[in-house]
């Protein structure tokens, strides 16, 4: 069995990802669920997700819309306490340099644009779809694949427009010397956030139990760390969102 919490990992808060993981695992085995000793912190954040043998991981909703809906259980939204969104949903938000003098999307929208994956929905399907709806069209030219990556081609004048989710944002503030070099402009509609999922053909009820209970019980310092604040239980519906184009072709 594997488990893997890769999504918003990073060397500040690997420990306390470490340690709700003891949590949620010690729950889980009381549940008469199997599940490994330790988090694999060598797996990328989408190599667990096809895996027969995955106990729990984080997915992001565009590649479980596109990808896996049919491959893996879904138990849960994570709510992160995004501030203006409802719990289990986020946004992202647009950046340019500091001393860009674009205020808005509209004057930023024709800007070589960063973007981690086709598959970001934070980096790339909720953007674009966003400034469709406002008649505006973006410019993908760079693929980064990481947010952090996205936000420092901004930083350093390789691209002039990046959208990066609000939990990421939020951990570049705290922790990235970089991101004082940015400066939102924009926000984009809530939609779903990251979700907690297993492997398929899974009751998810035992697993969303041992997750919000070890959630319950997270130190103080963990809980400041993550900014994991619970589970929600989306209705399906929440999911209904069309596809992206693919940024290359729509590039092109």
């Amino acid at each position: 069995m594997i488990a893997s919490f890769q999504m918003y990992r990073r060397p500040q808060n690997a420990v306390a990802h470490d340690r709700l993981w003891a949590l949620i695992r010690d729950r889980l085995r009381a549940a008469g669920i199997a599940a490994p000793q330790a988090l694999d912190s060598d797996l990328t954040h989408d190599a667990a997700w096809a895996r027969d043998d995955l106990c729990l991981s984080q997915i992001c909703n565009l590649p479980w819309r596109a990808r896996f809906r049919d491959g893996v259980t879904l138990i849960a939204a994570c709510d992160y306490g995004v501030a203006g969104d409802a719990p289990g949903y986020y946004h992202s938000v647009f950046v340019v340099r500091a001393d860009d003098p674009a205020t808005d999307l509209a004057q930023a929208s024709a800007y070589a644009m960063a973007y981690n994956e086709a598959l970001s929905n934070s980096g790339w399907g909720v953007p674009v779809q966003f400034a469709q709806a406002q008649g505006l069209r973006l410019r993908p030219a760079l693929h980064t694949g990481a947010h952090a990556a996205s936000a420092r081609a901004v930083a350093e004048g390789r691209a002039g427009l990046a959208a990066l989710d609000a939990i990421s944002w939020r951990q570049m503030q705290r922790w990235d010397g970089f991101a004082s070099a940015l400066r939102v402009i924009g926000r984009t509609h809530a939609t779903p956030g990251m979700s907690f999922v297993t492997r398929a053909g899974q009751d998810p009820a035992p697993y969303a139990a041992a997750i919000a209970q070890a959630i319950a019980a997270m130190a103080g310092d963990d809980r400041d760390l993550l900014g994991l604040r619970g589970i929600v239980a989306l209705p399906d519906s929440a999911y209904d969102i069309p596809l992206p184009p693919d940024p290359q072709a729509f590039a092109a």
